[in-house]
Parts: C-alpha cells; sequence; structure tokens
C-alpha cells in the first residue's frame, strides 16, 4: 500500500522489535479489556425478554403428607451473555401453585421477595440454607427415601438447592471415592449381620438403609447406624468418631 507525504519530514524513528512486542502487548489488553466491560451481570436493570423470547426452567412437585393437595415449583431462568465464553444461567423468577388456599398469603408474599432477591444479583445461594433452616413447630416430616424435612418452607428451599446445582451456581458435596467404598462396606456388615440374627425379617426399609437406623443430624436422612462403638451415616458418611 502507497501512501503519499504531503508534508515536509522533520524527523523519523525506527521502531525497535521489543517496543513493537510491547505495544502489541498493550492492545490485546486493551481490547481484553473492552470485552470483559460488555460482560452483562445480573442486576436490577437485566429486564425480562420482552415477545415471545421465552425463559428456560424447570417445575418441581412437592408432595408432603401433611396435605393431600401438592405444591409445584417453577423456576424460570435467565441466560447471560449467551453464545459467550461468559455465558451464565441465573434464576429470574419462581412461583408456587397449589390447590390448598391456605398457604395462598405466604406463597405470594415468599415468590415475590424470593424473585426480587434473583433479580437483585450477586450470590442469591443464601436462599436456599436460610429456608432450610426454617422449623414447624408442630413438627416436620420424612420424605420417600429417609431424609427429614424439618417444614415445607425447608423442603422448598432443598428445591432452591437443587435447582442452583443442576444451572452450576452451587456445587453438589460429593463423597470422594475412598469415603464412598468405605460407606459401601459398613452398610454391606451391617446387612449381612441383621441377616444372621434373623433372616426372615426384613433389615432395611423404603429409603434403602437399614430399619434400625437414626436420624443424622447433618445430612437429616435416617441412615445413622452403630458400629465398633462409633454411630456412623451410611448417607453422608458422618462419625462422631471422625
Amino acid at each position: 500500500m502507497t501512501i503519499k507525504i504531503t508534508k515536509h519530514i522533520a524527523g523519523y524513528e525506527v521502531v525497535k522489535p521489543e517496543e513493537e512486542e510491547t505495544a502489541k502487548q498493550a492492545a490485546a489488553e486493551e481490547k481484553l479489556a473492552r470485552a470483559k466491560s460488555k460482560i452483562v451481570r445480573m442486576t436490577e436493570k437485566v429486564m425480562r425478554p420482552e415477545g415471545m423470547s421465552p425463559l428456560e426452567g424447570s417445575t418441581y412437585k412437592i408432595k408432603t403428607p401433611l396435605d393431600d393437595h401438592a405444591m409445584y415449583v417453577t423456576i424460570n431462568d435467565i441466560t447471560l451473555n449467551a453464545g459467550t465464553e461468559h455465558e451464565q444461567r441465573r434464576p429470574f423468577e419462581i412461583f408456587i401453585n397449589s390447590k390448598n388456599m391456605d398457604h395462598f398469603q405466604w406463597i405470594v408474599a415468599l415468590t415475590r421477595l424470593m424473585s426480587a432477591v434473583f433479580r437483585k444479583g450477586g450470590d442469591v445461594t443464601f436462599l436456599a440454607e436460610e429456608l432450610q433452616a426454617v422449623f414447624d413447630p408442630k413438627g416436620g416430616y420424612f420424605k420417600p427415601g429417609g431424609k427429614f424435612m424439618p417444614s415445607i418452607i425447608a423442603e422448598i428451599g432443598a428445591v432452591i438447592e437443587h435447582h442452583m446445582q443442576k444451572i452450576g451456581l452451587m456445587e453438589k458435596e460429593k463423597l470422594s471415592e475412598q469415603q464412598q467404598l468405605m460407606l459401601d462396606e459398613k452398610r454391606a456388615q451391617v446387612q449381612s449381620g441383621t441377616r444372621q440374627k434373623d433372616p426372615s425379617e426384613a433389615n432395611e426399609d423404603e429409603s434403602g438403609y437399614p430399619a434400625s437406623a437414626t436420624l443424622c443430624h447433618k445430612c437429616n436422612t435416617k441412615a445413622v447406624v452403630v458400629m465398633d462403638n462409633c454411630e456412623t451415616c451410611l448417607s453422608c458418611g458422618y462419625s462422631r468418631c471422625g
């Protein structure tokens, strides 16, 4: 490409290789900074898509022994920075529906507050923990599988936790391979011992854990057994003996 110089040349300077490299690096950093500045983060300014643009979501069913009617929890998510390396799925709104109108007022209040917190942005994972810490003064109930729920609110919190783990906002606690092998071994020993004592009796309930198991205060699952004078949870691995 030819460039015509229309002015007198007052001086010149030869660009050194190291200076050229520095200039390229500065330009790359500037380009990266501009790209980062375009990242959309969850704030109250992020509006719900209009028209026919849908929000992705999931609906979860909650059926407790305390009520004849089930509750259906729907959580809709918004996708930020779609199609980029910064793509992220965030909860945007929550709805709870049930035929039982006894809970209507607090359900409406709770869903509006949670939806407002979702849209506020930042770390919203605390909602799951706070809700699961709510206890019903009349007592809780056991879900199929042996997990204890201290209240309906706590089960809603468990649903939110599951959903956040599903979309990647929370990490699910997993046992290491060694811990899992140890629990499987202990569970096999308990089952074997029960069969030797009374082969005619069923040694497990619907949860899959021994019928004599007690409630674990860490994971709220009825899976604690005593082995070698030590209480051990066959679900999460918690033990008072360390």
